[in-house]
């Protein structure tokens, strides 16, 4: 069976300020790298045939520590990229509140809420699509992931036969270094336990 094991990547400083990163490429901080170093310890054990990443930093840099045990280099790849977060990229949660109150509202409300960009559904097909590619060319492997938590979510939603808004509201907190299991199914993903 092939099996896609997905992480977000460690803490940066903007995860600490609640800024949204999207698209934006801040590096992990010291916390973030020792989140990365102890997942490394954990997946030690196991057998990776491919490491692949989203190609900003926090990811990438997640992605070069986990692979280093395994002696794999991650491979970057665009479409594991975060959603596009438009001209919310680098602002707080309370400077959005603040400069645009009604997308906020919608996004709270489980919405989209910025204007440009991608919308959640858009980087959900697009996520989706780069992972049944990657689990295509390595059938019956076992490939790594690093991402982030739109992306993640996606593949609850992908999973679950849910609209991404859905996998926001119901799905489970998608915190640094968090780490899902899937297979590919036809055109979707299964989660694995």
């Amino acid at each position: 069976m092939t099996k896609l094991l997905l992480v977000r990547h460690g803490e940066t400083d903007w995860n600490l300020g609640s800024r949204f990163q999207g698209h934006a490429d801040p590096p992990l901080n010291d916390t973030g790298r020792t989140q990365a170093r102890e997942l490394a310890a954990t997946l030690a054990g196991r057998t990776f045939d491919a490491i692949y990443s989203s190609p900003l930093r926090r990811a990438f840099e997640t992605a070069e520590i986990i692979a280093a045990p395994h002696g794999l280099e991650p491979a970057p790849v665009d479409g594991l990229r975060e959603v596009d977060v438009g001209g919310w990229q680098g602002l707080t949660r309370d400077e959005i509140e603040e400069r645009f109150p009604e997308q906020y509202r919608r996004w709270l409300d489980f919405g989209e809420g910025w204007d440009g960009g991608e919308t959640y559904e858009e980087m959900g097909r697009r996520v989706v699509r780069t992972l049944l590619d990657l689990a295509r060319e390595h059938q019956g492997e076992t490939i790594l992931c690093v991402t982030h938590g739109g992306p993640i979510r996606a593949a609850f939603a992908s999973a679950s036969g849910i609209s991404h808004s859905d996998a926001r509201r119901n799905g489970p907190r998608i915190g640094n270094c968090f780490t899902a299991e899937f297979a590919p199914e036809h055109d979707a993903l299964r989660q694995l336990d």
